[in-house]
């Protein structure tokens, strides 16, 4: 219980230069799951249109990172999941949503879509996220700062994925609309479990989610004929790592949601996207030191730089009172 209890200082994940460094290594784990997921998909013989097969190959990936939060969580506090009826269904609900029907809208849509449009929508996960917490929190109001640096750091991801058939107008329901469906989905869950922080321990809350949303895509993919079988070193190996990555991203990504504001959270999440096309080319054996991706990267962090700033000042203000 004491090291948990150490985890979770709320001054420590209120820092600024915390934040920003836990956040960014959250990104960065997020942004390479975009090239280990296509290997991953080579390695278990998924095609690429087989998208049941995907369901279910997510689904291991969640039910294990939460299986492995549930276990440290055991390990580390030694209790038992004391959870009221409310709070077991609401993280149910939470994992249902915020897992299992996000990532299947996403999963769909991106299938439907070019992976050039498919990244830039789901960037509108931040302007829904600092759009509802205007609405939500009295003390997470839009201000200037905060709408001039959504806007560089959605340049900065359309910057990174920029093509030529990104000026080719199109737009379908099922790929570009089902992309934002899931990017709204993760925003108002985002939200949610920021509220259940406030009673129900982050790793439980963590945990229980990730396996709840990934049992339910492993039994939809199953049920529509998904497979996957075809377990190697390889194949294993790289299931193991998207399992870890999952575990320590949404857990310390939850961690910061339940210490500081919405917005100054969110904003990091235009990173994911420029990460996962540089560590695509360094795994993928694409061109890393593209000239788009440097300005990409350089937007981006001014636009990170211009919703905390005034965060900062207030929090140094606070430290010296």
């Amino acid at each position: 219980m004491n090291e948990i209890k150490a985890m979770e200082k709320p001054i420590k994940f209120s820092d600024p230069l915390f934040v920003t460094l836990v956040a960014s290594i959250c990104c960065l784990l997020w942004g390479s799951a975009y090239p280990f997921i296509k290997l991953g998909y080579s390695a278990f013989d998924i095609l690429a249109e087989d998208i049941p097969s995907k369901f279910v190959f997510a689904g291991y990936r969640f039910i294990l990172a939460g299986l492995l939060l549930l276990f440290l969580f055991r390990v580390m506090s030694k209790r038992k999941f004391n959870l009221s009826g409310k709070q077991f269904s609401s993280l149910i609900l939470l994992g249902v949503f915020q897992t299992g029907l996000q990532y299947m809208f996403f999963y769909v849509g991106v299938a439907n879509t070019t992976g050039v449009k498919g990244s830039i929508m789901n960037a509108t996960t931040t302007f829904f996220s600092v759009v509802l917490a205007h609405f939500l929190y009295k003390n997470d109001k839009l201000s200037k700062n905060k709408v001039v640096g959504c806007l560089l750091g959605f340049i900065g991801v359309v910057i990174v994925n920029f093509h030529s058939n990104l000026l080719e107008f199109s737009f379908s329901l099922s790929g570009e609309g089902f992309v934002i469906i899931a990017a709204l989905i993760f925003s108002i869950t985002a939200i949610y479990a920021k509220h259940l922080t406030g009673s129900i321990d982050v790793l439980v809350i963590t945990g229980i989610s990730l396996f709840v949303g990934g049992l339910a895509l492993t039994i939809l993919g199953l049920l529509l004929g998904g497979r996957v079988t075809h377990f190697t070193l390889e194949s294993t190996g790289i299931l193991i790592y998207l399992v870890l990555l999952s575990s320590a991203a949404f857990c310390l990504w939850n961690l910061l949601l339940k210490y500081n504001k919405v917005g100054k959270v969110s904003v990091y999440n235009f990173l994911i996207p420029v990460f996962g096309a540089l560590l695509s080319a360094l795994f993928l054996g694409e061109t890393i030191m593209e000239l788009k991706n440097l300005i990409a990267l350089l937007f981006v962090s001014i636009g990170i730089y211009m919703v905390n700033r005034v965060s900062s000042r207030k929090f140094s203000n606070t430290l010296e009172s």
